[in-house]
């Protein structure tokens, strides 16, 4: 089975004029489901599965496991817990920040070098080889690139676009802000316009493919007191309206498939 998604129009943000059937296969689908079910992931991880949708995300994706694979920002390593598996035997992961943030991959490997060893850290995005990926993955960083209004999302955006072949994907699964809400909100509240992300992709020369719903959570309104954190798995608030948090689940999320030309 493949998934059906909308297509956006590359000349606008708007949802446009048809459906194609993206995603991954039913033999690679199997693959990443097994990924997902390795033991070596953390158990707190995969109890958070069931609001990241990571199969259906990365089948959206067509993330296949031969590909090389950047992801960009990994943090602690939620999915890098399912791509190192994944890609092991036939393809390459890469990770790529600033050192000070891959502190979380780094320590995968030392704790599982036969899982996480072929994993490649790239000290900043320049230690990835130009025109060697064939995805290019990023999960709730874009807000990061936007806070205070040191915007560095362009950059990193052109970087995403510069590592891959032509013809390669860029996913992106971020927080999503209402299209009607002041753009200043996404400097401090975690959220990002739909629109804002395409346009940076696009201005990076990217086209848009699809869009999938897989991710989106309609009781999050966006405008919580503490920003997205107010939500789980953060809870900023801690105990003040715990169970109103915990009830809404976590952050509605955008989820975007961009392409960079074959031409």
């Amino acid at each position: 089975m493949r998934e059906t998604v909308a297509v956006l129009a590359i000349a606008t943000t708007a949802v446009a004029v048809a459906s194609v059937a993206i995603g991954a296969p039913q033999n690679q689908r199997a693959a990443l489901k097994a990924a997902v079910a390795a033991p070596t992931r953390t158990p707190a991880n995969v109890a958070r599965d069931g609001a990241r949708h990571p199969v259906e995300t990365l089948s959206f994706f067509g993330v296949q496991p031969n590909d090389t694979v950047v992801e960009l920002y990994p943090g602690g390593g939620w999915y890098t817990e399912i791509l190192a598996p994944y890609l092991k035997d036939k393809g390459q992961l890469w990770v790529a920040a600033p050192e000070k943030a891959l502190g979380g991959v780094q320590k995968l490997i030392a704790a599982n070098n036969a899982v996480y060893g072929k994993v490649k850290l790239a000290n900043g995005f320049d230690a990835v080889p130009a025109g060697s990926a064939d995805v290019v993955l990023t999960f709730r960083n874009v807000h990061n690139w936007r806070f205070g209004g040191q915007d560095a999302a362009q950059q990193v955006f052109n970087s995403a676009f510069r590592m891959l072949k032509p013809g390669g994907t860029l996913g992106v699964v971020e927080h999503r802000l209402p299209e009607a809400r002041d753009a200043a909100a996404e400097e401090k509240s975690g959220y990002m316009k739909t629109s804002s992300v395409i346009g940076f992709a696009k201005k990076a020369g990217f086209e848009v493919l699809g869009q999938s719903e897989v991710n989106a959570n309609p009781k999050d309104t966006a405008d919580w007191p503490g920003g997205v954190w107010t939500l789980p798995p953060t809870l900023a608030l801690k105990d003040q309206d715990r169970a109103k948090y915990i009830a809404i689940g976590e952050s509605d999320r955008m989820t975007i498939r961009f392409r960079k030309p074959k031409k």
